[in-house]
């Protein structure tokens, strides 16, 4: 199957101000992060096209994904990523969307195919995640010049290598649980 890919976007009001909120935090990684959020919310818009609310939806969640990582030092972030996009949206008055986004969070390393309450979205989501950080080597449909113009747009500049880094000084320290964030 091959999925139709819509106009690349490359500036979001949402990624932009949550970005810059947690600006001191992400710190040196603030450019390789904000690219792999707007690679996964691309790629995600191209997976679940049509979806009410997606690409505010889409925006909230890859912001706040992996935002642990940084804001809360811990490569278990998937709970505390969750946890501060429910206060963002409890804030922003749109804690409607909480159940759904914080799926989209909390399953977005799930290693087989989520098929729970929105999966629509969530499995998309995941999908987008897992399209970045295979450099587009698993594409679940799109278009390869698809993948191609985003990464263009939105380079790595050494994000895959530092999330490596995160997750590899995790794992020396914490043997017994070196991959928290994965689900199955």
């Amino acid at each position: 199957m091959t999925t139709a890919s819509p106009a690349l976007i490359d500036r979001v009001p949402i990624i932009e101000d949550t970005l810059d909120a947690f600006r001191g935090a992400i710190a040196g990684d603030l450019t390789a992060y904000r690219g792999h959020v707007y690679r996964v919310f691309n790629f995600c818009r191209a997976l679940a096209p049509g979806v009410p609310d997606g690409d505010d939806k889409i925006a909230l969640a890859g912001a706040f994904h992996d935002l642990s990582l940084w804001s809360d030092h811990t490569v278990d972030y998937l709970s505390p990523s969750a946890r501060r996009l429910r206060a963002h949206l409890e804030r922003d008055g749109r804690l409607a969307w909480s159940a759904e986004l914080e799926r989209m969070v909390l399953w977005h390393h799930k290693l087989t195919p989520y098929r729970g309450e929105d999966a629509t979205l969530v499995e998309a989501f995941r999908q987008a995640d897992l399209v970045d950080l295979s450099f587009g080597w698993v594409g679940f449909g799109l278009p390869a010049a698809f993948v191609r113009e985003v990464q263009a747009a939105f380079p790595a500049v050494g994000f895959h290598r530092r999330v490596m880094q995160l997750v590899g000084a995790w794992a020396v320290t914490h043997p017994l649980r070196p991959f928290p964030m994965m689900r199955l």
